[in-house]
């Protein structure tokens, strides 16, 4: 998923465990951003654990594990269990710029496709959500769809509000409300393009020299 070639990855549905069902979603996702002529149910197991250790993926892994102690009501076990993982955060934020608010909403099949000055603020964000480096979403935000890629270098600040099958061409500026199914583009981004899904673009072989 290069700027040249954007293309979604397929969305995953989360199970029932809200949890696990989510951290399944997301490292699906990462592994078929990775082998994208394959299928969810053609995923190895190799190339499913392989996506998992990504630092990339660690740092929507270890998102979701702070959220979920935040809201755990044992007092002992959630202090036990946060201060580790919450160590575990800072390094990964040395490693990988990458900053998720652990009071952000978001839904299944989060994918940090290139890491590096990412910042997600506290907000609510929809199922199957794709960043690249250089993104920021403003806590002020009133909340983001389903199936929306930001582009790298996409700012989304102000009090704005982005609907479903939305892409936002990279180093846009957001400043006004999104409507579904619209690709959106400029600094401020004025242009709106209908659709809302990024294209696939076919690799092609550079033909053999003869010798």
């Amino acid at each position: 998923m290069n700027a040249i070639g954007q293309a979604a990855a397929t969305p995953i549905p989360a199970s029932r465990s809200r949890l696990l069902g989510h951290i399944s979603a997301d490292v699906k996702r990462a592994a078929l951003d990775r082998n994208r002529e394959l299928k969810e149910e053609d995923l190895s197991w190799s190339q499913t654990f392989g996506a998992f250790c990504r630092l990339s993926t660690q740092v929507v892994v270890v998102y979701r594990l702070i959220h979920w102690l935040r809201g755990l009501r044992i007092p002992v076990l959630r202090p036990l269990l946060l201060i580790p993982v919450s160590l575990y955060e800072s390094v990964l934020r040395v490693l990988t710029g990458v900053i998720i608010d652990p009071h952000a909403e978001i839904g299944p099949g989060l994918l940090v496709h290139s890491p590096y000055a990412v910042l997600v603020g506290g907000t609510r964000i929809g199922a199957n959500c794709t960043v690249q480096s250089g993104v920021l979403i403003s806590a002020g935000s009133r909340g983001i769809g389903d199936n929306v890629y930001f582009g790298a270098g996409a700012k989304l600040l102000a009090d704005t509000k982005v609907g479903n099958n939305v892409v936002i061409v990279a180093n846009s500026l957001v400043l006004t409300d999104v409507a579904d199914n619209t690709t959106i583009v400029g600094v401020p981004a004025r242009i709106r393009l209908r659709g809302g899904r990024p294209q696939r673009f076919k690799r092609i072989q550079a033909p053999e020299r003869e010798q």
